[in-house]
């Protein structure tokens, strides 16, 4: 005869909150690097045709929450070269946020 045990009660709860913690985090992450690599895409001035381009722009886009946009961010810079400036500025610091705010929240779910 094998001994079974239900899965039930603190060992769930546990699991389930170690998953959602690492679920958060890696959330974060994503949401950091998709600004890193669009905001060194900006500063290498890559063909913004180009598909791939695009698609890590518009992710970008997205995960700066508005917040942190390029077109209307925490500080706007102008003169030369200011596309690129606002780029690596604000979605560096979206990218920063992501990472402390992802970091603090999964922290409050982890068992």
């Amino acid at each position: 005869m094998s001994d079974t045990k239900t899965s039930s009660g603190p060992g769930v709860v546990h699991t389930v909150r170690s998953y959602a913690s690492r679920v958060v985090w890696a959330i974060a992450l994503i949401a950091a690097l998709v600004l890193a690599i669009g905001a060194l895409l900006i500063a290498l001035k890559a063909n913004q045709g180009n598909t791939l381009v695009e698609f890590v722009l518009n992710a970008a886009d997205t995960a700066d929450l508005g917040l942190f946009s390029r077109e209307n961010g925490i500080k706007q810079f102008g003169g030369e070269d200011a596309e690129i400036k606002n780029a690596l500025f604000n979605w560096g610091l979206g990218a920063l946020a992501w990472l402390i705010v992802g970091r603090i929240v999964a922290g409050f779910i982890r068992p």
